[in-house]
């Protein structure tokens, strides 16, 4: 039995994905057994998930959760962007744990206090503590993360206004040292290029994820500044990519790609979606 009496409520249940538990847990299991599994060898360390209403990015997230499979991490390090304006650089949640309707996921406090402490001294960013927030780009990822991963867990949110290479490069080194103390799994939450006709959606967003599998944070950062590419999370891809690669030899498998057009049938303006994951 928990004792939260801080919890943050959802503002997506019966919006981004049903309401109803039991159609929560049909739909997200049913993704993830659509998804078509590879033999994946080596760890997995972590993984890029869209964050489009699961009507819409579900079918692609499910690749990414069917890999995980028998995972059973302590902790959950979501990071991704925050959609709404705010002063801080790097957000976080004042709650206790994020409420699904699958149940509750606990905020990790200890390893939210040791990233804030060391992105102060390392960079002078306290992370700001928010409370009621509506951003989707972590919650929209729990279910598929309760269906999934075998064992209790707990979160550590991480939303990113200032997604600057250098701020997330020093992310990505205070994260890999939690990760060398912690039992954890990183998650970049993004979506790839918005509203663009399919096939040069499907262009750009083939440039980005090439510099994901090449393991090149820095070239995401120059593709999109050459309006090559874009991601709306290239911060948390970026920062996560430089904390896997302090772990040993990594390995990027892009697992699958598609955009809202194969939802919609709208082929005119669609938003890219892709599921990657990184292996030791």
């Amino acid at each position: 039995m928990n004792t939260f009496t801080d919890i943050r409520p959802s503002p997506l249940a019966g919006r981004w994905y049903p309401a109803d538990p039991k159609k929560l847990a049909d739909s997200v299991d049913g993704y993830i057994q659509a998804a078509k599994s590879l033999p994946i060898e080596g760890e997995i360390l972590g993984i890029i998930s869209p964050h489009a209403g699961h009507m819409y990015s579900g079918p692609v997230a499910g690749y990414s959760f069917a890999a995980l499979q028998g995972l059973h991490p302590d902790l959950v390090v979501i990071l991704s962007p925050f959609h709404q304006f705010h002063p801080g650089a790097i957000l976080s949640t004042a709650h206790q744990a994020y409420q699904t309707p699958l149940g509750l996921v606990p905020i990790d406090s200890e390893s939210l206090d040791f990233v804030d402490l060391a992105l102060q001294k390392a960079a002078g960013i306290q992370i700001q503590r928010i409370r009621n927030d509506g951003e989707h780009a972590v919650e929209i990822l729990l279910p598929f993360f309760q269906r999934v991963l075998e064992g209790k867990f707990e979160l550590l949110p991480l939303m990113i206004r200032q997604q600057d290479p250098e701020l997330m490069k020093t992310l990505g080194m205070i994260l890999a040292n939690l990760m060398a103390k912690k039992n954890l799994l990183l998650t970049a939450s993004t979506d790839l290029s918005h509203f663009y006709p399919a096939g040069q959606a499907r262009e750009m967003d083939q440039v980005i994820i090439n510099k994901v599998i090449s393991l090149d944070p820095t070239g995401l950062y120059q593709a999109e500044e050459q309006g090559r590419g874009s991601a709306c999370g290239i911060g948390a891809v970026a920062a996560v990519i430089w904390a896997v690669k302090q772990a040993g030899p990594i390995t990027a498998h892009q697992l699958h790609y598609a955009h809202s057009g194969d939802v919609t049938g709208d082929t005119s303006s669609v938003v890219g979606y892709s599921s990657i994951i990184f292996t030791r």
